[in-house]
């Protein structure tokens, strides 16, 4: 099982998957230990208009624990087979940790309105 997460610096979960510095690929053994841990950068352009989604599927993911993302990205997410986890923060290592002990679940929101304003002052203009 692989697991993806969109990183910023010092390896902090990155609350906008669109602007992310790049993505760690967690590989879990089938005891849900972490055996190997890879760094992808992120491609220029919103999650949703990159090929982020097919990357990451090609290096067999089928999880991705995401902060905010929009129903663009995580569409394109899941018709490469990758389940999107929203709502997560934190230290990517132990938000896999805990996704791995069952304690992590999806937020169910996600940036889906035109001028939705994010802390960054980031405006989602895309669906």
């Amino acid at each position: 099982m692989k697991i993806a997460v969109p990183l910023k610096s010092e390896n902090q979960i990155d609350s906008h998957f669109g602007h992310c510095e790049g993505y760690g690929i967690f590989t879990i053994s089938d005891n849900k230990e972490i055996t190997n841990i890879k760094n992808v950068e992120s491609p220029q352009g919103c999650g949703c208009k990159s090929n982020i989604a097919s990357v990451l599927a090609a290096e067999g993911v089928t999880v991705m624990l995401a902060g905010g993302i929009g129903d663009g990205a995580i569409n394109v997410l899941n018709y490469n087979g990758i389940e999107v986890v929203r709502g997560c923060s934190g230290n990517a290592m132990e938000v896999v940790r805990l996704y791995l002990s069952g304690l992590v679940e999806d937020s169910g929101s996600s940036c889906q309105q035109h001028g939705n304003h994010h802390q960054d002052g980031h405006v989602c203009s895309h669906n």
